[in-house]
């Protein structure tokens, strides 16, 4: 169950990077959920490898094909389809219907040669060496296997949908780029990755995500806290080494009087004058927004030399990574924040209508 989320839905994500296809199943989506999959394609395309310099060169259309779980769209739900028949090319909108949602995105773009040293000697920061450790020799190296980013293909397509069905009900979820390496000017962002890029390096970043609209008393104490499971989605995403909710880190350097959310009234509404909780207290949505960012960590794979081991002979040596990376993952990422933060607070929503 290593590769599954979710209390009331169920999202398994599937695949490798260089499988012939990845994908992902949704359990658990109430039947009449209206799916429009233009905006999902547009959503998807934010993610897609090989649009601009700063990103690898690998290039995927990242169509998704819908297996099942959707019917052609009832008109009384969604009146633009006209209710003609479902098709990936045709009618945009359907509907869920309560079966398990299945959807393959499909690999074309492969060079699985580029990686085949890598099973003899690791990459420095990449999951290679754990995953030959724990599976026996035997994982998928090529590409990064189901350790890839690749994998985020099919988690924004679960987190599409669940961002369009939350839009309905008046969530609204962004995200931002906060800081490429260390620089904080966004006009300068795209200059520090392709700088870094032409030394053969890469660079991080730090993104923050924000979602308007959540009503107080989602999230369960403890264990089931909105940040534990906002948490557990994100560190889905691979490379993300960090979280804070609100001030974060920020808050331990000041005072309770500096950091506290003084309450207020607000229309009839219980608010905060400040948000420094990031809109959760105890585990459970207070009404405010939810506020959070992420450190990402620089893509491992470099074209620089680096030091490593080799595997088979058990003594040191030099690695030189080959293949097609991206410089910084931090703008295709940002879909991707959005994606398991959606994920997260639908499942929360679906736990809410239960108590």
């Amino acid at each position: 169950m290593a590769s599954c989320y979710g209390d009331r839905i169920k999202v398994s994500i599937f695949g490798q990077s260089h499988s012939a296809a990845i994908g992902v199943v949704i359990d658990g989506f109430p039947a009449g959920n209206v799916v429009n999959m233009e905006e999902l394609r547009a959503f998807m395309k934010r993610r897609a490898p090989g649009q601009s310099a700063t990103s690898t060169s690998r290039k995927e259309a990242d169509q998704p094909e819908v297996l099942s779980g959707l019917v052609n769209a009832i008109p009384e739900l969604c009146s633009p389809c006209g209710g003609k028949s479902a098709g990936i090319s045709g009618v945009e909108e359907y509907t869920t219907c309560g079966a398990p949602l299945a959807i393959i995105i499909r690999n074309t773009d492969m060079r699985s040669g580029d990686y085949s040293e890598l099973r003899d000697v690791p990459r420095p920061s990449h999951a290679d060496y754990p995953a030959y450790v724990k599976f026996g020799k035997c994982h998928d190296i090529a590409g990064g296997g189901h350790f890839s980013g690749r994998l985020t293909a099919p988690l924004c397509a679960a987190g599409g949908i669940c961002i369009q069905i939350l839009g309905r009900m008046g969530i609204n979820i962004t995200s931002r780029i906060v800081q490429i390496g260390g620089v904080t000017d966004p006009t300068l962002h795209e200059s520090e990755i392709l700088t870094a890029k032409s030394h053969g390096d890469s660079v991080g970043g730090v993104i923050e995500c924000t979602a308007d609209g959540v009503p107080a008393g989602w999230g369960e104490p403890i264990f089931d806290g909105m940040e534990n499971k906002i948490a557990a989605a994100i560190f889905g995403i691979p490379g993300i080494k960090g979280i804070e909710f609100g001030n974060g880190f920020a808050g331990a350097g000041l005072r309770g009087s500096q950091n506290n959310d003084s309450f207020c009234m607000d229309g009839g509404t219980v608010k905060t004058r400040t948000n420094n909780s990031g809109g959760i207290l105890g585990g459970i949505t207070n009404g405010m927004p939810i506020v959070f960012r992420v450190a990402v960590k620089p893509t491992p794979s470099i074209s620089q030399e680096q030091q490593s081991v080799s595997l088979s002979q058990g003594e040191d040596t030099i690695l030189r990574v080959r293949g097609r990376h991206d410089p910084c993952i931090v703008p295709r990422a940002l879909p991707c924040v959005e994606s398991a933060a959606a994920i997260a607070l639908y499942d929360a929503f679906l736990a809410s209508k239960e108590g």
